[in-house]
């Protein structure tokens, strides 16, 4: 059976809420999270997926410097990576799921290396 594709808001609900359920089983990931209200957070990365996947306006934060001061570790970038997109594959499937991938690919890239360059990434 065919899996949809993500072709909306409430979709990209669905797949943060799963995503970040699985996320936060990973004991290595989890004390990153461990100060944020997750339910006060949700419709901001609920934004922000919807202006990346569906050019939904009216996000304009800048989430690399949202994140910059988190106790990130190199190995978490794969961890999370890994969960969205075992989240993706389990629950869609299509060109906006591949594009989500994609784009999860490149901003784990991209904070991984800024992160490196300000010597805020952790060992």
């Amino acid at each position: 059976m065919q899996k949809p594709d993500i072709r909306n808001r409430e979709d990209i609900e669905l797949l943060v809420r799963n995503f970040y359920d699985s996320l936060l089983k990973n004991e290595s990931i989890k004390p990153v999270f461990d100060n944020l209200n997750f339910e006060a957070h949700i419709p901001h990365i609920v934004s922000f997926w919807s202006f990346v996947l569906l050019d939904e306006a009216g996000y304009n934060t800048n989430v690399f410097d949202k994140h910059v001061n988190l106790p990130v570790k190199e190995e978490h970038f794969d961890i999370w990576l890994e969960h969205f997109e075992k989240t993706i594959n389990d629950l869609f499937e299509g060109e906006k799921a591949e594009l989500a991938k994609l784009r999860a690919q490149t901003i784990a890239f991209t904070f991984k290396v800024k992160l490196k360059q300000m010597g805020k990434l952790k060992e």
